[in-house]
């Protein structure tokens, strides 16, 4: 199942876009767009708005894959199920990796606080 990065990457792709150029467009660092399409972070509404306008995709298809987008990286039906399992696989352990350093941040935080107030 396609996330909301590898339709945002589809989507720029059939845009004929290199990710620098609809960074500049968006105004937003070449980084920020990577983790947009590399799901570790998420625009705001407003950043959706406009990918939406520059693509020429819904903003619902963007987040969910349903209504008026392109064809997701994911619809391609020749695509091994070893090859597709080991992706699955790989998309979750980013997810837990973001949510371990979003853990981490919490915590060096709670500590600097303690310290502070010791």
């Amino acid at each position: 199942m396609a996330t909301f990065g590898d339709r945002l990457a589809a989507a720029r792709e059939q845009a004929s876009m290199e990710q620098k150029e609809l960074a500049r467009r968006l105004g937003v660092k070449l980084k920020t767009l990577q983790g947009w399409e590399y799901d570790l972070s998420e625009p705001r509404a407003n950043k959706l708005r406009m990918l939406s306008g520059l693509l020429n995709v819904s903003i619902r298809w963007l987040l969910t894959g349903e209504g008026d987008g392109v064809s997701e990286p994911g619809d391609h039906h020749d695509i091994d199920p070893d090859v597709e399992e080991v992706l699955a696989d790989i998309r979750a352990l980013k997810l837990q990796m973001t949510s371990s350093i979003d853990r981490l941040g919490r915590l060096e935080k709670q500590l600097r606080l303690k310290l502070k107030g010791s």
